[in-house]
């Protein structure tokens, strides 16, 4: 599959290199970013994006009313950044996250750091000791993944904010947030629109003529399922559907008796999975109770992750741009880092529908 890399990387790689070799030397004054954007067939927002990843990155520096001038071939202070991913191995979206984030040329002038809990019994206990361990060592930021699938999830999450916080360590949520909607922390935010994913997937399988259309996910998960889950409902809404709650379920795919009894209450002609990992679990299930897919029932999940083609029947999915998303956190964590006062944001990136047989959709 080739990757296109977007105008603003290419646009930073370039600059960067005539920085570095010197063609560019230091003290040198850059093209206007209306020049720039003639050079390289870009727009000025696209150009300015370049522009300040240079200059987070501390290869340049912007005067006002002079322009942007070279700072030097090295950024003056090497960072240390610490994951904090209790999901890591477990969930498949993190690891291409964190790739994503040391694949960025912005990683290169400073450090990401794994910390090392030891053996604990808990994600909830694993999460707390690298917090610890990251606010001892004294870290310059933390890429957060709040916990999410236990019952104390809420109250896990806020005792490590709360304690990065008061260590003065900036945060950079991952993928979601860390409190119920309609609450907004004062962290940055770098993922997907999850509302408009559960839309989009849902208004898929109802432009298929499907009409009794389930929501599953498991029980105590993050608020992304929420929101996904909002989605749902307002593509019904949108498509003339009312939303019965008997097709809206929080419950575990491998219980092969509860699905059962839910798929006969229920009688769904597709079912929304609030991600990959839930219809990996569900698919089985529903094949050996005897339902076809996508005969009696559609299937279609979110993230896109490595096995959703390699599932019993290829899923058709929501394709999270992971790899970007871990571009543009440590994008993110840079400029808090330095500028603190700005206010805290949710940086969304767009997803692409990926169809296969599961929907019943032929793909164009």
């Amino acid at each position: 599959m080739t990757t296109t890399v977007p105008k603003h990387r290419q646009i930073y790689a370039a600059l960067r290199r005539d920085i570095q070799s010197g063609r560019l030397g230091h003290g040198a004054r850059l093209p206007s970013e209306a020049e720039l954007g003639q050079t390289f067939g870009a727009s000025r927002i696209t150009v300015g994006r370049a522009m300040r990843d240079l200059q987070v990155a501390g290869l340049v520096e912007r005067r006002a009313g002079s322009g942007t001038f070279v700072r030097g071939t090295r950024p003056t202070t090497a960072l240390t950044f610490g994951l904090l991913i209790p999901d890591l191995g477990e969930t498949e979206i993190f690891e291409p996250i964190c790739q994503g984030m040391m694949a960025s040329p912005l990683a290169q002038a400073h450090a990401l750091v794994w910390g090392s809990p030891g053996e604990v019994e808990s994600n909830a206990e694993r999460a707390w000791l690298l917090c610890r361990q990251y606010i001892d060592r004294r870290v310059a930021g933390v890429f957060f993944a709040p916990l999410e699938g236990i019952p104390e999830q809420d109250a896990a999450n806020a005792r490590i904010l709360a304690a990065l916080d008061a260590a003065r360590i900036p945060v950079v949520l991952l993928d979601r947030p860390a409190v119920p909607y309609p609450d907004r922390g004062p962290h940055d935010l770098v993922g997907i629109d999850n509302r408009r994913a559960g839309f989009l997937v849902t208004a898929h399988v109802l432009a298929l003529g499907s009409e009794r259309v389930a929501f599953v996910a498991r029980p105590h998960a993050a608020a992304t399922v929420d929101a996904r889950e909002a989605g749902y409902r307002e593509a019904l809404f949108a498509g003339g559907l009312e939303v019965d709650r008997d097709r809206i379920a929080r419950l575990n795919p491998l219980d092969e008796q509860v699905v059962k009894a839910w798929m006969i209450k229920a009688r769904p002609d597709a079912v929304v999975c609030a991600n990959d990992r839930t219809a990996a679990h569900l698919m089985p299930a529903l094949l050996r109770l005897g339902y076809a897919i996508p005969g009696d029932v559609r299937m279609v999940g979110i993230d896109d992750v490595e096995y959703a083609g390699l599932l019993p029947v290829p899923l058709t999915t929501l394709r999270q741009p992971t790899r970007p998303i871990g571009d543009a956190a440590l994008s993110v964590m840079l400029e808090r880092v330095a500028r603190r006062d700005l206010p805290p944001r949710d940086v969304l990136l767009h997803c692409e529908l990926i169809v296969r047989e599961s929907c019943g959709a032929t793909r164009g």
